[in-house]
């Protein structure tokens, strides 16, 4: 049951991401290459203070990394990707926590996967007003920061009570027979 809840919100956190991504580029100006953080339309406050909208494609990852590597980018996101759902697949998860972080990490690289592969980039369009040098993202980010966080928590917290298995190594914290 778990798996099936975790998968349908994934499935619609890629569907949001998406429509997101599709709703920015349809309302905003393309951004002026090659630099992609100024845009051709002025931003506008979704939380104001807080979070502003606008447009920006960016070409490589976080803060820009690997800028203009599509193709190691989609590669690298597709292996680790492919390692979160084998982890899912096999049950090697199966604390809710630890397989809502693997569907969220699902969803978000799948949505960026989705842009590199059919644009070349990935569309960010939220910014924070208040720490003007942060990078703007999007939804597949937000899914793939909260699930790498709940993965954190996850396995600091709950995988050695509920996922591990096997017994402890050696026998010196056990009690003699």
């Amino acid at each position: 049951m778990t798996y099936t809840l975790c998968a349908l919100l994934g499935a619609v956190l890629l569907g949001l991401d998406q429509w997101v991504k599709w709703w920015t580029s349809a309302h905003f100006a393309a951004p002026v290459p090659p630099h992609i953080y100024w845009t051709a339309d002025p931003a506008k406050d979704l939380l104001p203070g807080l979070v502003e909208l606008t447009r920006v494609h960016n070409y490589g990852a976080a803060w820009s990394s690997f800028s203009g590597q599509r193709w190691l980018l989609v590669g690298l996101t597709a292996f680790i990707l492919l390692a979160v759902l084998f982890v899912l697949v096999r049950r090697i998860v199966r604390h809710p926590l630890g397989v809502l972080a693997g569907c969220l990490i699902l969803s978000g690289g799948l949505g960026n996967i989705i842009d590199r592969v059919r644009l070349g980039y990935v569309v960010d369009m939220f910014h924070f007003q208040f720490w003007p040098a942060y990078p703007v993202f999007n939804v597949a980010d937000i899914c793939v920061v909260s699930g790498a966080v709940l993965a954190a928590i996850y396995y600091l917290w709950f995988y050695e009570k509920h996922d591990k298995r096997g017994g402890a190594h050696g026998d010196a914290d056990t009690a003699a027979q």
